[in-house]
């Protein structure tokens, strides 16, 4: 499913003063290449060996120990293997190599293993493009997730090994560069289906978040005849590269994949690029949620880390709300259309935080305690409780806008108010002292009508609890994880405390923007407030505006997740 939703969330982040949405990531690897050449010396491929985090090496084996032996083992892995490597297929591998502008795609040697040792798993596997390469200066690989929830890493250049590589190539490891802000827009205005980047995108961003270069300039030097057949292998390369984006766009058209290792499922929508201050968004989360794991793991060798584990969770809630997630979106657009008062954005943002807390702590129960599901089993099911958030999000959206529109859910007894009189209401509610609230029942005759009371013009229970559960059905991926590693580590309940811990934190940062969504909205009538006219037009169209917001973005979610 094509969308582009790049104009509406740029207004939404004008109307709310929020940041947008940036993946941060739930899955930490670190990396290890051997880079292979034939006896030609030509590039044949690239063997990975990923190490996973061990948090979610444990997400990965859930479920997986049919034999129940206390081991799991590669062979009771490899099912995970091959579904990894059909999610990773459709994301290039997560390896992008080419010189200059021209790319060569990749394809799996169909070699996938996982193993698990030390309490983390690892998955080795191997690339090859179509056919030999030789390089011709510095061919460029990198390797990495463009959407940033997965991170790849090496430790240093001595994790990349060259195997066969002619005399005179070498290999070095280039820091991350700056993104430009035209590649930026290029990146984000790609539809949230879109998993495998076009070839002149992926080009462009090679280097972004680092990059291996190999550099066979010297070997390229003394042999003349590799220089004759350069030429004739630029058109093969194009060739695939115009494959390629016919595989981008039939792939858009059939919708997203299998999200590679299983894990739970990301928020569907807007990537940005981590840069300034963005950027040092997506490091503290990233930050955070590692010292998060670490600390668990460090309880069962002292008790006194609990204090440490307890602070981290809350200020990972913290940078989590600040980073992707409809909360902020629905919330503060919610309390744009329909709140006057700042304490029920508060106590709305503060319920939906730790409703999804509570979804998380219960989904692990039930999917990994009791049942054993694996990891894809319970991925699937996070996907499917998710896209419920997203039509609960959408059909409030809908009513918001009918009950603006058409003043439905403020009848009390009286006549129809004209549309321009409830906003005006709206504008002078709990002002005990404004005379509209003393005209008596003959005046309504006349045509006048009394204030809206702000448990009347505020929607009632039903509302505020529908608002809850579209923000709370949706579990936090990297609470789940924490969850899973927790429970096989013996300490369900600290994880259960740190995931509490984590709501607090998310529903800090919400009430803060939903208090500025509430300002907003009472600024701008104050604004208006000397012609009365105004006023009411000002704040009439500020509450449609944040109904169709909701709308909009439970509409976007919902078909991107599909």
């Amino acid at each position: 499913m094509r969308i582009r939703p790049a104009a509406l969330v740029g207004l939404a982040i004008a109307c709310l003063g929020a940041t947008p949405a940036v993946a941060h990531p739930h899955i930490f690897i670190d990396a290890k290449a051997t880079i292979l050449f034939n006896n030609d010396g030509e590039l044949i491929g690239i063997r990975h060996a990923w190490t996973f985090d061990e948090a979610f090496s444990i997400w990965q084996i859930q479920g997986l120990d049919t034999n129940e032996d206390g081991v799991t083992s590669s062979e009771e892995m490899q099912e995970l293997a091959e579904e990894n490597m059909a999610g990773l297929a459709e994301y290039g591998f997560y390896t992008y190599a080419g010189e200059g502008s021209s790319t060569l795609p990749m394809a799996s040697m169909d070699d996938a293993r996982f193993t698990f040792e030390d309490g983390r798993s690892t998955l080795t596997f191997g690339v090859e493009p179509q056919g030999p390469y030789r390089i011709k200066d510095e061919l460029e690989v990198a390797i990495n997730d463009p959407e940033y929830y997965v991170a790849i890493s090496f430790n240093d250049v001595s994790d990349i090994t060259l195997e066969n590589a002619p005399a005179g190539c070498s290999v070095r490891l280039e820091e991350p560069e700056p993104m430009s802000d035209d590649l930026a827009a290029q990146l984000y205005s790609l539809p949230p289906d879109v998993t495998l980047l076009p070839p002149e995108l992926a080009a462009a961003l090679r280097g972004v978040q680092g990059a291996v270069v190999v550099n066979c300039s010297a070997a390229v030097s003394a042999e003349a005849p590799a220089l004759e057949q350069a030429p004739e292998q630029m058109p093969e390369a194009q060739d695939d590269a115009e494959n390629a984006v016919e595989a981008v766009t039939e792939m858009a058209e059939s919708g997203r994949g299998a999200l590679p290792f299983g894990g739970p499922p990301p928020e569907p929508g807007f990537v940005l690029p981590k840069t300034g201050f963005l950027g040092w968004i997506a490091e503290q989360q990233r930050s955070f949620y590692k010292a998060l794991t670490e600390a668990l793991a460090a309880l069962q060798r002292d008790n006194t880390a609990f204090w440490v584990l307890g602070s981290l969770s809350f200020f990972y809630g913290v940078f989590h709300a600040a980073g992707p997630g409809h909360g902020k979106v629905v919330i503060s657009s919610y309390v744009l259309a329909n709140e006057q008062q700042v304490r029920r954005g508060i106590a709305l943002s503060f319920a939906a935080s730790m409703l999804q807390a509570v979804v998380a702590i219960a989904f692990v129960l039930v999917a990994a305690a009791a049942l054993n599901l694996t990891a894809t089993a319970m991925g699937e099911a996070a996907g499917q409780i998710a896209i419920a958030s997203y039509a609960l999000v959408a059909v409030l959206g809908l009513w918001l806008i009918a009950r603006k529109v058409f003043g439905w859910g403020h009848a009390h007894g009286h006549a129809k108010v004209p549309l321009s009189q409830k906003a005006h209401a709206h504008l002078h509610e709990g002002d005990h002292g404004h005379d509209h609230t003393h005209h008596t029942h003959d005046e309504h005759d006349h045509g006048h009508h009394h204030a809206v009371s702000p448990d009347q013009t505020t929607g009632n229970w039903r509302e505020k609890l529908a608002v809850v559960l579209a923000v709370g059905l949706r579990p936090c991926s990297g609470a789940l994880v924490v969850l899973a590693f927790s429970l096989s580590q013996g300490l369900l309940a600290a994880g259960i405390i740190s995931t509490l811990l984590m709501g607090l934190g998310t529903g800090l940062t919400i009430a803060v923007l939903a208090s500025i969504a509430v300002g907003l909205k009472g600024f701008a009538g104050g604004m208006a407030g000397a012609n009365a006219a105004v006023a009411v037009r000002v704040v009439w169209w500020a509450e449609l505006l944040g109904a169709l917001l909701v709308f909009a973005f439970g509409v976007l979610l919902l078909l991107a997740s599909l």
